[in-house]
């Protein structure tokens, strides 16, 4: 059964606390969801790099590749690095990956950005604190 790829993008980190958070929510959402092969990869400090998970992707049975920035804002790596490392030009969200014998789609995503739920985790983080506190 061909799967989707899904490629979970991380900063990284000389501390290990940020390569351990992208590796655990790459597993937990490979565990949630059957569809995808979940890697991670990291710009800087980390490995594996985004383009050894890209190399790592091209001997898997998928028939798309999505690549999933874990940032919060359009900066620096999501606006120019990440889509250069992709082939991307800038803004476009939509190209081909290039595998063994054939091409896919790849697509990219959105960081976290202004979603509700991140309000969500941020409350939950304040009531936990003033729990803890109390």
């Amino acid at each position: 059964m061909t799967k989707k790829g899904l490629l979970l993008v991380g900063h990284g980190s000389k501390l290990p606390h940020n390569k351990e958070l992208i590796d655990n929510t790459a597993s937990i959402m490979a565990a949630k969801n059957d569809e995808y092969i979940v890697k991670s990869g990291f710009m800087s400090l980390n490995e594996p790099t985004v383009e050894e998970s890209l190399k790592a992707f091209e001997s898997e049975d998928i028939d798309l590749l999505v690549v999933v920035p874990l940032f919060l804002a359009k900066g620096v790596h999501i606006l120019k690095d990440i889509p250069g490392i992709l082939g991307l030009g800038e803004g476009e969200k939509k190209g081909l990956f290039r595998m063994n014998e054939k091409e896919i789609p790849l697509l990219y995503a959105d960081p976290i950005g202004g979603d509700p739920l991140l309000a969500e985790l941020m409350l939950k983080n304040a009531e936990n604190a003033i729990r803890d506190h109390l």
